[in-house]
């Protein structure tokens, strides 16, 4: 088995994140990437059936996120309600790490997830067969080669499969990198991985107000749990990426960046509202305009992106009529009644505050977005309100919604099977 030793030892002795198992009776934690809605939207043109086989693998999957998401989700889609046709596959280095995440399994009663044990850097040797979908999420950056990563992940991708992978941002995380370089010199005399969290604790209290990872507002990880700051502070192998290193990375594995998530933040008017400034800008290509705007947004402390074997594997509305609006996490009628009241759709990007403008329409339309009413049905709903209303005026409006959620990662779209 190809490991990092101290990679290893760190999560045996502070399994990341956090996790309780009993919590599970509470709620079911979600994120990006590998929402299943969200990765076929990004990667399948929404029309992937999930009541159908599925394979999935959450590469270096620490304590669990990823993998009961997508197992709760994959059963939910299945037909039996058991998550049969849809499998996870969990690979970690860390029994902890395991241990936690088959503890919240059974909690939940899943019986759709094959636990093994190894480094993803295995996986060309494992004999597994090819999957659909990869999640990898805050590993690449701890791995010595994070090329070599890439490439044994893609080893085990189907010819029409994607991954999700999530890696730390360079700008959003000032000040981290001094801070373990500070850490390491401190604590080079402390005998343990315990001493050397109490250290940081007892050095984080005392911290001058210059100090740049004390200026830093968007790093709170550490203040979580004991496991947070030694993931965040004490990591023997870390490192952050930009946008063109990303873009290296990619090409590195033959694979095609689909998508950042979420889109808006990539965006270079979402930080710059100047004509003059804006022609330059969007004179040049896509992937360095998106460099452009996370140099100017200057706190992204991650990077969520999915990537694809194919071309083109985003969902679009060029089958309007049948296509289905589904919100990712957000609940139709409470979206509705707040529309309700404002025609402005408010969100903050890290400080970046957004108003972005809505049309008329848009809380009935929002009321609708059940993920079963395609759009053709909603102006059918619509048009028995308003006899005038007609099909090119409520698309027109559609689209001005869609455009405003989808960005903010809220809305996306899928198409049944004919």
């Amino acid at each position: 088995m190809t490991v990092q030793p101290e990679v290893q030892d760190q999560y045996e002795t502070y399994p990341y994140p956090s996790r309780n198992p009993a919590d599970e009776h509470k709620r079911l934690i979600t994120g990006s990437p590998s929402n299943l809605a969200e990765l076929n939207h990004y990667l399948f043109a929404g029309k992937k059936d999930f009541s159908k086989p599925f394979k999935a693998l959450v590469a270096g999957g620490g304590t669990g996120d990823a993998t009961i998401m997508l197992a709760q989700q994959l059963a939910d889609a299945s037909n039996d309600g058991q998550g049969q046709p849809g499998q996870v596959t969990y690979l970690d280095l860390s029994s902890a790490s395991r241990d936690i995440v088959e503890a919240r399994a059974k909690e939940r009663g899943l019986n759709n997830i094959t636990f093994l044990s190894g480094s993803l850097l295995d996986l060309p040797n494992l004999a597994l067969e090819p999957f659909d979908y990869i999640d990898c999420c805050g590993v690449l950056h701890h791995l010595t080669s994070p090329e070599q990563g890439l490439q044994a992940l893609t080893s085990v991708l189907k010819e029409d499969g994607g991954m999700g992978i999530m890696v730390y941002g360079e700008y959003g995380r000032e000040g981290v990198y001094p801070m373990q370089d500070l850490l390491r010199s401190l604590s080079r005399d402390c005998a343990s991985l315990s001493e050397k969290v109490k250290l940081t604790r007892r050095l984080l209290e005392k911290l001058p107000p210059t100090n740049s990872f004390n200026r830093n507002p968007f790093v709170i990880d550490h203040k979580a749990s004991d496991a947070e700051l030694v993931d965040l502070l004490l990591h023997s192998c870390d490192r952050a990426y930009t946008v063109p290193q990303i873009t290296d990375l990619v090409a590195s594995s033959g694979l095609e960046l689909t998508t950042f998530v979420e889109p808006i933040r990539y965006k270079i008017e979402t930080y710059v509202k100047d004509a003059k400034l804006l022609q330059h800008a969007h004179a040049l290509p896509p992937l360095e305009q998106a460099a452009v705007a996370e140099k100017l947004a200057s706190n992204m402390k991650l990077h969520v992106f999915y990537l694809s074997r194919q071309k083109n594997t985003i969902a679009d509305l060029s089958q309007a009529e049948s296509a289905i609006p589904v919100f990712r996490e957000m609940q139709p009628n409470a979206i509705a009644e707040s529309l309700k009241k404002t025609t402005t759709l408010k969100s903050n990007l890290d400080g970046v505050p957004l108003n972005l403008a809505l049309p008329r329409l848009s809380s009935a339309i929002a009321k609708r977005c059940d993920g079963k009413k395609n759009l053709s049905e909603i102006y059918s709903e619509l048009k028995e309100l308003d006899t005038q209303l007609e099909w090119d005026k409520f698309l027109r409006q559609f689209k001005e919604f869609y455009m405003a959620f989808n960005d903010l990662n809220h809305l996306l779209l899928r198409y049944e099977e004919n």
